[in-house]
C-alpha cells in the first residue's frame, strides 16, 4: 500500500465526505475522488458505503482505517522526533495564536524575534481554537486559557486582565446616573457562541439580562469596534481596552478568574532550537508588558 493512498482513505473517513478530506488536504475534490476509486481497484475491495450522509465505511474500511490510524500516528510522532532533534537556528516555524493577541501584543515581538533571527521563517496561525500541536499543524501556541492541554509543554506567562469598557460618548452620556454601575441598565456587546467557552463570555450569561445586548461579535476585534463607535458596553481583555484610542473603563467591576497567557509547545518540540529561541524570546517580550496584560495601566472613565 502506498502512504498517499492510506493518508486521502484516512482523510475521507475522519470527514466523512470528499470535499471535507480534500480541504483537510488541501487539494481538490476530484483528487481525492480519483485516488480512492484507484485505491479500492487496487485492493479489489469497497472502502465506503456512499449515501446522502456522505461517505461511511463499510466493514473492511473499519479494518483498514484502524491501520491507518496507528500508521498516521506513528508517522507524526517520527515527525516531532526528527524536528526535536534539529539544531539548526532556523528553518519554519508555525506560530498558533488568537486575533487580538496579534492585533494588540505580538506584532512587535514578532518583528523584533525576526531581526535577531532571519534564518526562522515564522508563519502564523490565528484562530480561538488550538491547532493540533501533535500533528504538527503548529510548533508553538501563544494562547489564554484556564487549562491547557496535557499533551503540551511550556510555561504560564502571566494572567490576562479583563475589564468593562465603552466608548468615551457612551459613558459621558450615562455619567453620574443613579444607574451608571448597575450591569442591567446598559446595552452590551457580546462575544457570539463561537466564543461561548470564555471566561468572559461566561460572565456575561451570569450578569447581563439577555435583552441588553444589542450587539454580538465572533472576535476581539469586532466588540472593540462596536465599542469605540458607542453602542454599548464590552468586557475586553485589558491588553485591548487600556490600549485603544476612543475606549475608557466603565464604573462596573466584572468578578471572574482571569485566564492565564500561555508559551506552549508539544514536547517533542520543545529541545529544538528554534522553538526554545522563539518560546524564550517571547517570554521576555511578553513579561515587559505585564502591567499591560495584568490591567495595572488602565484607569476608569
Amino acid at each position: 500500500m502506498d502512504w498517499d493512498d492510506l493518508r486521502i482513505f484516512l482523510a475521507i473517513a475522519r470527514a466523512g465526505s470528499l470535499s471535507g478530506a480534500a480541504e483537510a488536504l488541501g487539494v481538490n475534490h476530484s483528487t481525492v475522488f480519483r485516488r480512492l476509486q484507484g485505491f479500492e481497484d487496487r485492493l479489489g475491495v469497497r472502502l465506503f458505503d456512499r449515501g446522502r450522509q456522505g461517505y461511511a465505511p463499510t466493514l473492511a474500511g473499519h479494518e483498514l482505517m484502524d491501520t491507518a490510524e496507528r500508521v498516521d500516528a506513528e508517522i507524526d510522532a517520527a515527525d516531532r522526533r526528527v524536528t526535536g532533534r534539529d539544531l539548526r537556528l532556523g528553518g519554519p516555524l508555525a506560530v498558533t495564536t488568537t486575533n487580538s493577541l496579534m492585533a494588540w501584543v505580538l506584532g512587535p515581538l514578532l518583528a523584533d524575534f525576526r531581526r535577531t533571527y532571519p534564518g526562522v521563517d515564522i508563519s502564523l496561525l490565528t484562530d480561538t481554537q488550538f491547532f493540533n500541536l501533535s500533528k504538527r499543524q503548529a510548533d508553538v501556541a501563544i494562547r489564554p486559557t484556564q487549562a491547557p492541554p496535557e499533551n503540551l509543554v511550556g510555561r504560564r506567562v502571566c494572567d490576562l486582565a479583563f475589564a468593562v469598557y465603552g466608548g468615551e460618548g457612551y459613558l459621558a452620556a450615562r455619567a453620574g446616573t443613579d444607574d451608571a454601575g448597575d450591569p442591567a441598565a446598559h446595552d452590551w456587546l457580546a462575544p457570539d457562541e463561537a466564543l461561548a467557552h470564555l471566561t468572559a463570555a461566561r460572565w456575561l450569561a451570569r450578569t447581563v439580562p439577555a435583552g441588553r445586548v444589542v450587539f454580538r461579535a465572533n472576535n476581539i476585534l469586532g466588540l472593540v469596534t462596536a465599542a469605540r463607535a458607542d453602542m454599548g458596553l464590552a468586557l475586553l481583555p485589558c491588553f485591548a481596552g487600556d490600549a485603544e484610542p476612543g475606549l475608557a473603563r466603565a464604573p462596573i467591576t466584572a468578578e471572574l478568574t482571569p485566564p492565564g497567557l500561555w508559551l506552549l509547545t508539544h514536547a517533542d518540540l520543545r529541545r529544538t532550537q528554534r522553538v526554545r529561541a522563539f518560546m524564550e524570546a517571547m517570554a521576555n517580550g511578553l513579561g515587559r508588558q505585564r502591567d499591560l496584560l495584568e490591567g495595572r495601566q488602565g484607569t476608569p472613565a
